[in-house]
């Protein structure tokens, strides 16, 4: 039996703005299903937005999406050069350094990184 992670749904009350977040800051592409759901592809996984005003995030104790970036300060700039927030700026912890975020919508998500920190 093979049981991993395969997809993702998260909260949005404006599709188009998380929509234009994600394309423009990692690339991800979109299925539009409409006024309640549009569907995301990251390249290897496939996840979704839902119809609401609800957010996910952890402080609430929603579960934290991690990706990951092989240059993280090219991420963390790409999600601050579209809209997106720094709940958290970058971090090392055990195993790499990390950073989280809020989308355009308020959802909390994370990047990380095993790639030490330029100049290290």
């Amino acid at each position: 039996m093979t049981l991993r992670i395969n997809y993702v749904e998260l909260p949005a009350a404006d599709f188009d703005d998380v929509q234009r977040f994600y394309e423009r800051a990692f690339g991800w592409t979109f299925t539009d299903y409409g006024p309640d759901y549009r569907a995301f592809n990251d390249g290897a996984m496939d996840g979704g937005f839902f119809a609401s005003s609800l957010v996910s995030h952890s402080e609430r104790g929603a579960a934290l999406v991690i990706l990951y970036a092989a240059d993280l300060e090219a991420a963390r700039e790409a999600v601050l050069a579209n809209g997106g927030l720094l709940s958290r700026d970058v971090f090392a912890f055990p195993g790499g350094r990390r950073f989280q975020f809020t989308d355009p919508h308020g959802n909390e998500l994370a990047v990380w990184s095993d790639q030490p920190a330029p100049g290290s």
